[in-house]
């Protein structure tokens, strides 16, 4: 039998438990490590969170519904419905840096070498998940490697990628040049290690405090400074910046064929000159792709990439 003015099948109790129950409260994700989140609520109160059983997968930057326990502990009950999420992946392991972001800012420097393949996966990522790039070449104080940095940029700056150049010691120019492209987006932070990311995070936030350390000339090679992801909100104009720790390796072993292709924007206007419907536009006759590569119309190092994450993501599939 139900009970009076409630829907048939409502498990909820009546009394005084159910009245004395703390509502569900939404927030934003706006730190992780692990499986501990910490949760922003629109009154700018935050609680120290956790998935509720064995349920994983939330990101900073995930707007989630948390089921309050105690003064500031909460249970992660759901994850609302997100514009995109930007992740990577190997053999081993899958690993989460954002969601609901508006822009990537990919960072790279004068020094040490950036890997050009990382740097084109981080904006095949990108593009694959709907998410606008940015390239920052920073410590362009080091004048010796400048143009050779340039010159290695060249080919993104063809497919319509902003560069901004500066060195983030100059935190004055830094807010100049990034302040207006930040306002009212959210930003994820996002290079390899040594690029100056967290140099560039305390000119934009001067109260975050991110620890900075030389890299290793010797190696070539930065080390990991940034151990957890985290949102900060900028000063005025505002924004968020979601700054997330720097890596040695970007894997898009998850991706489809078709997301792939997402990620190499050039591609499109020729795929419709492929004589074939499903073409993977390696070895098949009458590939626009490659008529346009052999005529000079796509990157050369831009093709081979796409190869190889193409290879990468079809054995992977072959071992799962």
């Amino acid at each position: 039998m139900s009970l009076p003015g409630r829907p048939k099948g409502d498990s909820r109790r009546a009394g005084p438990a159910g009245a004395n129950a703390a509502p569900h409260l939404e927030g934003r994700i706006v730190a992780a490590h692990g499986r501990h989140y910490v949760v922003e609520f629109p009154d700018g109160s935050v609680r120290h969170c956790f998935p509720r059983g064995k349920k994983a997968g939330a990101a900073v930057g995930d707007r989630v519904r948390v089921a309050p326990q105690g003064r500031d502990e909460g249970a992660i009950d759901a994850i609302l419905p997100r514009r995109n999420l930007l992740f990577r992946s190997d053999e081993t392991r899958t690993k989460q840096f954002a969601a609901n972001v508006d822009q990537l800012l990919i960072v790279v420097a004068v020094e040490p070498t950036f890997s050009d393949d990382l740097a084109g996966r981080a904006l095949a990522g990108a593009w694959s998940a709907g998410i606008e790039p940015l390239i920052i070449l920073n410590k362009t104080d080091l004048s010796a490697g400048l143009a050779d940095a340039r010159a290695r940029l060249d080919s993104v700056r063809a497919l319509g990628v902003p560069v901004i150049e500066l060195s983030a010691h100059d935190a004055t120019t830094v807010r100049e040049r990034l302040a207006p492209r930040l306002a009212g987006r959210t930003t994820l932070l996002l290079g390899q290690s040594g690029m100056g990311k967290s140099t560039l995070l305390n000119a934009l936030v001067p109260d975050a405090d991110a620890p900075t350390r030389e890299y290793s000339a010797a190696l070539d090679m930065g080390r990991h400074t940034t151990t957890t992801t985290r949102l900060y909100h900028l000063p005025a104009p505002g924004g968020d910046l979601i700054d997330s720790p720097g890596f040695q390796a970007f894997g898009l072993q998850h991706l489809s064929g078709e997301d792939i292709l997402r990620g190499f924007p050039e591609f499109s206007p020729h795929i419709e000159h492929c004589r074939f419907y499903n073409c993977t536009h390696r070895h098949e006759p009458g590939c626009g792709v490659v008529a346009a590569l052999q005529a000079g119309a796509i990157d050369a190092s831009r093709y081979a990439l796409y190869r190889r994450i193409l290879e990468e993501s079809e054995a992977a599939q072959q071992r799962y």
